[in-house]
């Protein structure tokens, strides 16, 4: 078993003001190769809206995130696909090698950076390999809705092509698109996606030169018209790309009062732990959401890739972020 407690509990964290949720692996599938399927349930579990992901905590103080892949109609389980990562950090393997069916897993409620709106046109999805899992969820939710939409889902090899048995009756009805490398099926998006339709909307997920290639070829669709999720930091983002830019700053705790120094080397995380805070983190780049953190005083310097503009007003990522008005009051 991965955990020793009761399974169907709810536990209340209050260093971090988070609830997790004790789940069992009722089963593990292999839906492609080196991708399986892992469905959780639990005796009540919070709904989720497309696109939603959850954070897994592994045996051994890992927190790694994970799409929800299944329908968000669905109440009764939670439904994540994970890649085994080769030169990964660990927690992919673990759960490859380790994870069994009527195991215990810590997890969080859903949360959603990347939610689905409906437009008044056409919704274009776009997959590049294990990227596919937030899309599932956002299928899914078109279809009940009769909604109309094209996905384009892009692999190395079949082998990896994960859902196949899903997404079949849509590749045969021409609402979607396999793009199989070794098959010299290469799609060009920025011929695709060239003239972007009145009320069109587009999600994309994938690696990083997916993501990038998808970027550019979006780039002169309409301001809030075109919505991704990263599973990697952008190579603008992050503490590493103005390491050298860096000052030092204070951050305040709200309920007692107390101050700190963030030097120019730290993050904020750094030093909440050194000071006997609890602190849950897993990209430390400003991509995964693990670390928002709400602020209720100074003004953030923002590096990450998740926050919109309205979430910034109220949320900081602090595995990155800096002030530039300080103290920085975190409220925890």
């Amino acid at each position: 078993m991965v955990l020793a407690a009761p399974i169907h509990a709810v536990a209340q964290v209050p260093d971090n003001k988070k609830v997790l949720i004790r789940t069992r692996v009722d089963a593990v599938t292999e839906i492609a190769e080196d991708i399986s399927c892992y469905e959780l349930s639990a005796d009540s579990l919070p709904g989720f809206s497309a696109g939603s992901h959850i954070d897994v905590h592994i045996p051994g103080g890992l927190i790694r995130q994970y799409s929800l892949c299944n329908d968000p109609r669905e109440n009764h389980r939670y439904v994540i696909a994970v890649l085994k990562e080769k030169n990964g950090r660990g927690g992919s393997k673990y759960m490859h090698e380790h994870l069994l069916a009527g195991d215990g897993l810590l997890v969080s409620r859903p949360r959603n950076h990347f939610p689905l709106v409906m437009g008044n046109g056409r919704l274009h999805f776009a997959a590049g390999g294990i990227g596919i899992t937030p899309i599932m969820s956002m299928v899914a939710e078109c279809i009940r809705r009769n909604a109309d939409f094209h996905l384009h889902y892009c692999v190395r090899s079949r082998s990896r092509a994960a859902f196949l048995d899903r997404l079949r009756p849509l590749l045969e009805s021409g609402r979607a698109t396999l793009h199989v490398d070794e098959e010299g099926a290469r799609p060009d998006f920025r011929q695709t996606f060239e003239r972007p339709g009145a009320g069109e909307h587009i999600y994309y997920c994938g690696p990083p030169g997916f993501m990038d290639h998808l970027a550019s070829a979006t780039r002169h669709w309409p301001e809030g018209s075109v919505h991704f999720e990263r599973f990697t930091a952008a190579a603008e983002s992050g503490t590493a790309a103005k390491a050298s830019e860096n000052e030092a700053f204070e951050i305040q705790i709200a309920g007692s009062g107390k101050r700190y120094t963030v030097q120019p080397d730290e993050t904020i995380v750094q030093v909440l732990r050194r000071h006997g805070f609890q602190v849950d983190v897993s990209c430390e780049e400003g991509y995964c959401g693990t670390c928002m953190t709400r602020y209720v005083g100074g003004r953030p310097e923002h590096r990450d890739s998740v926050l919109d503009e309205a979430n910034r007003n109220t949320y900081v990522m602090i595995c990155c972020a800096r002030a530039q008005e300080s103290p920085l009051v975190l409220d925890i």
